[in-house]
């Protein structure tokens, strides 16, 4: 007996048709997610745009939740928990991209690279330094590298912090030779409250050959000769620095009349110093010629502090005079008091003020409505001297 195929005639197409209907079943489901998805991410956008955070977070974790895959989605949610300083989420979301086993290479450095913006945001250094340094040799090689600096100088690792420095500048990235002379003199100083005086002075060394032109290592050289008792070797720096740094002398100029005085240089010193003032009326080198005056006649110097204060008419002037209204009132003159009570008056002045009871807005005039925070009667009837 032969068998029936007939139903073969009727099964295929029923078969066919019901696997067609399948499939598009499953297509129209695809394609429902597929528009769901960008849908919610506009919406979380849109939230965002109007700065309202929270309901962005919201509609950002929907759309990840309905496509786990969407990478961009993850970046955009992980960045705005860190700007929203909730960095343990912005962590944990990095975190898992990094993870990601499907993620390309240039994906998942971007996803180091966030989450090293992380923990540096977050104020977890140790962290934040392996997460750079896993950078380092990637296309984010040169921020990683700036990231260490900034990490190192937080830290006060001068010594690494010179490293990365000498990196930079060998790629080309820029002259960091300032800076790494501040590194090594930081390092010096560190060294010689160490009492390694030997390395402090190798650093020194270091700071000054990474920048022949660099004020601070030239500061440094004649203080620490000075703390080491070598108050004439300290002067012959300080010489140098003069030659080099004209305009910055005034940083040592107290420390050049001590070093001056300890080694009897006096009249040296004064001509320095007063040929410094004639180009530079600063206080600080006129302070100076004081230290090194203090037992000459007071008809010697006080002309000099006079015609300063005429110039320069500031509360540092005056009070180098003021001693001697105290110990020589009658040598100083009419001249002189009437120039020493205009420049106090004059230096007080911005200093009297009223302030706001409410806000702390300071103003020269009394008001009556504070123009800071619009309240009335805030301001006190007398004013009072603001530092």
């Amino acid at each position: 007996m032969e068998p029936d195929l007939s139903w073969l005639l009727i099964g295929l197409p029923v078969a066919f048709a019901l696997g067609w209907l399948g499939s598009r079943l499953d297509l129209r489901q695809l394609k429902r997610e597929r528009d769901d998805s960008p849908r919610t991410y506009f919406k979380g956008l849109n939230l965002l745009l109007n700065e309202q955070q929270d309901q962005a977070i919201d509609a950002f974790i929907e759309a990840v939740q309905n496509d786990p895959d969407t990478t961009e989605l993850h970046f955009a949610l992980g960045n705005l928990f860190r700007r929203r300083g909730e960095f343990g989420r912005a962590v944990r979301v990095h975190e898992h991209l990094v993870g990601r086993g499907d993620l390309s290479a240039a994906e998942r450095t971007r996803a180091q690279l966030a989450l090293a913006q992380d923990f540096m945001k977050a104020g977890l250094f140790d962290r934040a330094e392996a997460a750079w340094t896993a950078l380092l040799g990637t296309s984010y090689d040169g921020e990683a590298q700036l990231a260490l600096l900034s990490l190192y100088e937080r830290s006060r690792g001068w010594e690494q912090a010179a490293q990365v420095a000498r990196r930079l500048e060998g790629r080309g990235l820029g002259s960091f030779a300032s800076r790494i002379a501040h590194y090594e003199c930081e390092r010096a100083e560190e060294l010689d409250a160490a009492g390694r005086a030997d390395e402090a002075s190798a650093a020194l060394a270091r700071a000054q050959a990474a920048a022949p032109d660099a004020l601070r290592p030239w500061v440094m050289a004649g203080q620490r000769l000075q703390r080491q008792g070598d108050a004439a070797g300290a002067l012959r720096a300080w010489d140098a620095l003069r030659q080099r740094h004209g305009g910055d002398f005034v940083l040592v100029a107290a420390e050049y009349a001590a070093c001056a005085l300890a080694t009897g240089q006096v009249d040296a010193a004064r001509e320095v110093l007063q040929t410094a003032l004639a180009t530079q009326p600063a206080v600080e080198l006129l302070q100076a010629l004081e230290q090194l005056d203090a037992e000459r006649p007071v008809a010697e110097r006080l002309p000099r502090i006079l015609a300063h204060l005429k110039a320069h008419p500031t509360l540092s002037a005056a009070q180098l005079l003021l001693p001697f209204a105290l110990t020589a009132p009658t040598e100083l003159g009419d001249d002189a008091r009437k120039a020493l009570r205009e420049a106090v008056a004059r230096a007080a002045r911005p200093l009297q003020r009223y302030r706001c009871a409410s806000c702390g807005f300071d103003a020269q005039r009394h008001f009556w409505q504070c123009p800071g925070c619009l309240t009335w009667d805030s301001f006190p009837p007398q004013r009072s001297d603001l530092s």
